[in-house]
């Protein structure tokens, strides 16, 4: 077992470090048959240009029917194998019904078949054969051994597939050199949505200027020049940055800047920059040093659950590479940009937006990062549309190919066809009428046809998000992350310096109301300062199970809370994150009075907080009417709870398709914790991506929800809707989408209820 194992990984191990899938695959029939000690191991390869399997590589049978040998989909035992989508062993293949001769490959002498389906995301890919001139059966370790390996070759496989036939099969002359230059053109690459907006452009792509995996650790003999080193290094990236903060002051409004602001304090003495002398210090050189404090860092925060605060590991890595590549003497090569350019990237960074003149830039794509990148939150500002988390695009092969970017639905499209460019230049310049006339409903209430008033809020993580929102008419803030400042700082940050940052927004949105989400840290979102290790972090010790149990620090925050309202109108509205149990809020509400009596004895005149609850979790969902009769107010983490009731994390690419927000099981939950709002006349929003979609706002102004928070971008639209549908026709759909069996029924029922009312201008237009 031990050998087949060694055997196994030594295999996946050769293939993955092979940059030609074609020398992959012929270098792997070659090992397997080696390991499994038979006589033929053949890969066939889905071409859907050919409706069927074509033979890649083989050991055994004739090689040069390579690309030449084909089956269809129903024929023979490796259309079998296809169609069952599981293992057929046979003994004796020549006696199956659906054995199919095939002279030309060299098989009428084998007996003994074994084929393994390769399955990508449901999706057979090809089939994985070893083949025997005796008469027997594969033993079941033989079998196993050929399963598994066919599992671990599947994402290979799926990625060399999205780059079309021709890297999956070798190349041939005359025809299929025009197939294969057919399948690069038009070929749509997936990503995630990241700034919503459809652009046309050329490819400019954007490469790491270092390398920090490649640096060595060792000692240095000479500290004090490895600290001037390194101290000329920094002070050169902070240069840098602040050149890019001049170059975006013209684009972006003044808070935005306030992100390469945060950019400057993570290279201050007591963050980034102290750690990496203090290793120097300790006696290695500044590179190894550079190289161990950024990659400490990224490891924290890829275990973060939360995807915003997971995303800011990559603003670490940027810095810590602009860093290296001075201490590497390396310069950012000069670049000429076209009129009309498309950031690519294997990771684009803020940074790297700077090299671009703001009128020349289109749209971003970038095979990692998510919604949340820094860099995704920049393009929404900059209404750049952009796609992120392009797993399989080659990004390197791009430079100088004309791109569409569709931000709307994380589609890239290479090398578009004329049809295609045609009809995404009409839909643009739609979009581009719509803006101008969503622009004036800006200062109008968010009021149905037939009287029903939704307050529409925002979602903010960054001083940035403040002029936005307001310009786009937001009534108040749903979700403030206070995550931010203790995320930026190497200790806890002080009563004084929260109430500054929170002062800034509250003052900003006066008189509106302010919802603070209280300290949503633990397990997964540790802070450098506070390390938190647990086997499962998504079901550990996190919000206010954490602030629960260190009273210290939640009560410090609460007192900066209520103190940065003091002689403001505006509401103050603190919310506690994963709550499970009414007990927990009575706790935590005991605490907030606290800190309100100790604020009243030092003499301020400030009102008393309102105090509400995240319903994240299903325990909250069955406990809503319990926590509405004790809470000021309910907000729904659509998010979060989509995520816990489904058990599925979107940001898992094996398993994101089944995050489906408007999942019946989701609906039936979000409308019963409306009514056990409604019954304790309690206050009940949301704040979650459900709410910045068209049919998602619907629906949820049809249970009742009285508060919408989404991000910025959407709110014009969300508004235009509301203000051009009677709740009644709303309540309506949702009478009929409750009786629904699926997320995709409900998804194709309400864009067509949009469409009949009028409303398919804000639907984004999928193309063709």
């Amino acid at each position: 077992m031990d050998s087949m194992l060694k055997t196994l990984r030594s295999i996946v191990q050769h293939v993955a470090v092979h940059g030609d899938f074609a020398d992959a695959v012929r270098a792997l029939v070659t090992e397997v048959k080696q390991a499994v000690e038979t006589d033929v191991c053949s890969i066939y390869l889905r071409s859907e240009s050919r409706n069927g399997y074509v033979l890649a590589a083989t050991d055994g049978l004739n090689t040069d029917q390579i690309g030449e040998v084909s089956l269809a989909l129903d024929q023979g035992l490796v259309g079998l194998v296809g169609r069952r989508a599981e293992p057929i062993n046979l003994e004796a293949a020549k006696r199956h019904p659906d054995y199919h001769f095939l002279p030309e490959s060299g098989e009428e002498a084998f007996n003994a078949f074994l084929g393994v389906p390769i399955i990508h995301q449901r999706r057979v890919l090809g089939v994985l054969v070893v083949q025997q001139t005796a008469s027997r059966r594969f033993d079941e370790s033989e079998e196993a051994f050929l399963v598994t390996l066919a599992a671990q070759l599947a994402s290979l496989v799926a990625h060399a597939d999205a780059v079309g036939e021709s890297a999956i099969l070798p190349q041939r002359d005359g025809e299929d050199a025009q197939r294969r230059i057919r399948e690069q053109n038009d070929t749509c690459f997936m990503g995630v949505a990241g700034s919503p907006g459809i652009a046309i452009g050329r490819a400019v792509v954007m490469h790491p200027v270092a390398d920090l995996d490649a640096v060595p650790e060792r000692e240095t003999e000479n500290v004090t020049q490895e600290l001037l080193l390194l101290d000329r290094a920094l002070e050169s990236v902070r240069r840098d940055i602040r050149k890019i903060n001049e170059e975006f002051e013209s684009s972006l409004p003044k808070e935005e800047l306030a992100l390469f602001e945060a950019y400057l304090h993570m290279l201050d003495e007591n963050a980034l920059a102290g750690d990496i002398r203090a290793r120097v210090q300790r006696g290695q050189w500044a590179q190894g040093a550079l190289k161990q404090v950024i990659r400490e860092h990224l490891d924290r925060f890829e275990l973060m659950e939360d995807e915003y605060l997971r995303e800011r590991g990559a603003d670490v890595k940027d810095l810590g590479l602009r860093v290296l590549a001075y201490l590497q003497d390396i310069r950012d090569k000069k670049t000429v940009f076209p009129k009309d350019v498309v950031l690519v990237g294997d990771e684009v960074t803020p940074a790297m937006l700077a090299n671009v003149t703001p009128e020349r830039l289109r749209g971003i794509v970038s095979v990692k990062g998510s919604g949340n990148s820094h860099v995704a939150i920049l393009a929404r500002a900059m209404d750049i549309p952009a796609v992120m988390g392009a797993l399989d695009l080659p990004a390197y092969d791009l430079e100088g190919e004309t791109l569409l970017v569709d931000g709307h639905y994380g589609e890239v499209f290479r090398r578009p066809a004329e049809a295609r460019l045609q009809q995404s230049r009409e839909l643009i310049e739609q979009e581009r009428i719509f803006d101008e006339e969503l622009d004036e409903l800006k200062e109008l209430p968010c009021i149905t046809r037939d009287g029903w008033r939704v307050q529409l809020w925002v979602n903010i993580g960054l001083s940035g998000d403040i002029t936005r929102s307001l310009d786009r008419g937001a009534e108040g803030i749903g979700l403030f992350r206070t995550e931010i400042p203790f995320m930026s700082k190497d200790r806890f940050p002080t009563e004084a310096e929260q109430m500054s940052l929170y002062r800034e927004h509250m003052t900003a949105f006066e008189p509106r109301p302010v919802t603070m989400r209280t300290l949503d840290i633990g397990g997964d979102k540790s802070l450098s300062y506070f390390p938190i290790t647990e086997e499962n972090p998504f079901l550990g010790w996190r919000g206010i199970r954490v602030t629960l149990d260190h009273p210290e620090i939640f009560l410090v925050q609460v007192r900066a809370m209520i103190k940065a309202n003091a002689g403001l109108s505006g509401d103050l509205r603190i919310m506690l994150p994963m709550v499970s149990s009414a007990a927990e809020l009575a706790a935590a509400k005991v605490l907030i009075n606290q800190a309100y009596s100790e604020v009243l004895e030092e003499g301020a005149d400030v009102k008393p907080p309102q105090v509400g609850v995240m319903i994240e979790v299903p325990a909250a969902v069955y406990q809503a009417r319990l926590l509405a009769k004790e809470a000021d107010f309910l907000a729904v983490g659509s998010n979060d709870l989509t995520q816990y009731m489904l058990a599925v994390d979107r940001n898992n690419p094996r398993v994101a398709e089944l995050y489906q927000d408007v999942h019946p099981a989701v609906i039936t939950a979000l409308r019963e914790v409306a009514r056990a709002a409604h019954t304790e006349e309690t206050g009940v929003g949301i704040c979650g991506e459900l709410a910045g979609t068209p049919a998602g706002a619907v629906l949820l102004m049809a249970m009742g929800y009285h508060v919408l928070s989404m991000n910025a971008t959407h709110l014009p639209k969300v508004k235009w809707v509301i203000r051009n549908i009677k709740r009644s026709d709303a309540r309506r759909m949702l009478a009929k989408v409750l009786r629904m069996d699926s997320a995709g029924e409900v998804n194709a029922f309400m864009h067509q209820q949009l469409s009949d009312a009028g409303l398919a201008r804000v639907l984004p237009h999928h193309h063709d």
